[in-house]
């Protein structure tokens, strides 16, 4: 009887002794500091930027994530439409795009309890590039007009003594920003003219303008405007860049796509890059917007040769 109670009482000891380690080991990670996953500058993410603007989001991101080596943003590149679409469908949450959400698509978001913020970062361009042999550069706003809808589409046209024929018209995407900022500025339908071919991104359109002579193409500037990047100078090497007369601004005066003729739109065909989000809480995403608007990130949108859209810029003229 004796050792029975004697017995007994050991395991209860014991189980007593289990249970406060139990009660300890509870506490102490209870009172462990938490691992936070992802803040401003840390923890993983996946974005989607237009194919257009590729080279100012890599170059962002790269110093982006060399500066905060806990960030991992990891880019996919989509033309326009399919950008959108993933973006309205919840399966990202920053993209980078000259699309701002309208105010329907902002409210059907809401009305899921998604707020949707969009950050201008810079000031981008279309440019018309045009093989190096073509000597026809200048354009006015109106050719470019006539081009889109048929009326222009035989080098003659341009210049009487042209021996290149017919205009073969060549942009990157169907799907692309290029073409639907072209569609939105001349109010055109679904239907280019029949001597309109997309292909299937920018540098393609390069690589054919500069190997057929009779050929315009459409890309974003931000390919062509780095002359820091051996990419970019690879690219201009090959065609030659057209002049654009604004019907409004400078009619009779013709710009390239330059940063001092995007930043006055002196060059008509400019447009604004945009970091939009969906993100709910002050992530990674947020914070990697938030620095391509700051100070740093705006330098680089500078130097790549595109037009900060928060950083205040000085225009100098040199008389020659």
């Amino acid at each position: 009887m004796f050792d029975t109670y004697k017995d007994l009482r050991s395991v209860g000891f014991a189980i007593t002794g289990v249970m406060i380690v139990l009660v300890l080991g509870i506490q102490c990670a209870n009172n462990k500091p938490r691992v936070i996953e992802e803040t401003p500058t840390r923890g993983n993410i996946k974005i989607m930027a237009d194919e257009s603007f590729q080279p100012i989001t890599e170059a962002e991101i790269a110093t982006f994530t060399a500066l905060y080596n806990y960030a991992h943003i990891a880019p996919t590149y989509l033309p326009e439409k399919d950008l959108i679409s993933a973006f309205l469908k919840d399966s990202v949450r920053v993209v980078v795009t000259a699309w701002e959400p309208s105010a329907q698509q902002k409210e059907l978001l809401l009305n899921t309890q998604i707020i949707v913020r969009t950050t201008a970062i810079a000031f981008d361009a279309i440019a018309l590039v045009l093989n190096k042999e073509n000597k026809d550069s200048l354009f006015t706003y109106n050719n470019v007009n006539d081009l889109f809808t048929g009326k222009l589409n035989d080098w003659k046209q341009i210049n009487s003594s042209s021996k290149l024929g017919k205009m073969v018209a060549v942009f990157d995407n169907e799907k692309s920003a290029n073409i639907r900022y072209f569609r939105d500025e001349f109010k055109l339908g679904s239907q280019l003219p029949t001597n309109f071919y997309s292909l299937k991104s920018n540098n393609e359109v390069i690589d054919y303008v500069a190997k057929n002579t009779n050929a315009i193409g459409f890309v974003s500037v931000n390919w062509i405007c780095d002359k820091n990047d051996s990419t970019c100078r690879s690219f201009t090497n090959k065609i030659k860049i057209a002049a654009v007369s604004h019907q409004v601004l400078s009619p009779g005066s013709y710009f390239r796509p330059e940063q001092g003729a995007i930043y006055d739109k002196s060059y008509p065909f400019t447009r604004t890059i945009n970091l939009v989000s969906r993100e709910s809480f002050k992530g990674l995403g947020s914070g990697f917007i938030s620095w391509c608007a700051a100070e740093q990130g705006q330098r680089i949108i500078l130097k790549s040769g595109l037009v900060p859209a928060t950083m205040p810029i000085r225009l100098i003229q040199i008389k020659k």
